[in-house]
């Protein structure tokens, strides 16, 4: 068996590696050598490809790895895992809105204890925010469902209508939780509402917004007019901010 520890010399390798007399000295020491030197070439082949792996595989890691923002509300934070991988444009527009700090001074306007909570696009007094971006393609075919917990996009009738507003599931919306008449997922014939994450952390913060008193309120649209609206928090849960939890963590 071969057993090499550090250097080789004509008597260790005579004596701890061949069972080789005198006389087949020098072929037995040329022998070593060149064993030595293979061993010095495939260590070091070895040891880039090792390296070469472990770059590889943090990149991989990193790749895959979903965003996670923080929702800074009146009542406390909500950590929320976005699927990048399952609903792209939609966490693509999303976070191009929490980058532009869009969100920031909105409130939960629209609040139903039994169903969701909504927000991300109105202020205090419950004036409607403009300047959104174009609305984005509706990605609800994507295999998620409307259960609890999850973040969804709002939208109007039309499928690819949504744009800055969401809603945070407090139920089971998907037609298999205690309501089977409520399902927020698509169906044959008609698209439902794109799921693109869901709660991590802070549920219990949801479930304080889904328990305030709620009432009718007047709102106001951009071009001024006023509208009643109901279910309306009787106080503001507003957002303070939606940061990526990166940039959130950093400031720690």
């Amino acid at each position: 068996m071969f057993y090499f520890i550090g250097g080789v010399t004509r008597e260790k390798f005579r004596d701890r590696i061949f069972p080789c007399n005198y006389a087949a000295d020098a072929v037995c020491y040329g022998i070593a050598l060149s064993f030595k030197r293979y061993k010095e070439s495939t260590m070091k082949r070895f040891s880039f490809l090792a390296a070469a792996a472990m770059v590889i595989g943090c990149g991989a890691e990193s790749a895959d790895k979903n965003p996670v923002v923080v929702i800074e509300t009146s009542k406390g934070p909500i950590k929320i895992e976005l699927f990048a991988d399952k609903a792209p444009i939609t966490v693509k527009n999303f976070l191009s809105y929490v980058d532009d700090k869009f969100y920031d001074g909105t409130i939960f306007h629209r609040v139903m204890s039994d169903f969701m909570v909504q927000g991300g696009g109105f202020e205090p007094g419950l004036k409607e925010k403009g300047k959104t971006k174009p609305p984005i393609k509706n990605e609800s075919k994507n295999g998620v469902s409307n259960e609890r917990g999850t973040i969804a996009m709002a939208r109007l009738g039309d499928p690819d209508s949504a744009t800055a507003q969401f809603y945070i599931n407090v139920e089971d919306n998907n037609g298999k939780g205690k309501f089977k008449e409520r399902n927020l997922d698509p169906v044959s014939g008609r698209s439902g509402y794109a799921v693109f994450g869901k709660v991590i952390e802070g549920i219990d913060v949801v479930d304080k917004i889904r328990e305030v008193e709620t009432g009718t309120k007047l709102g106001t649209i951009p071009d001024g007019r006023q509208k009643p609206m109901e279910n309306v928090p009787v106080e503001d849960v507003v957002i303070k901010s939606i940061r990526r939890a990166d940039n959130v963590d950093a400031k720690k």
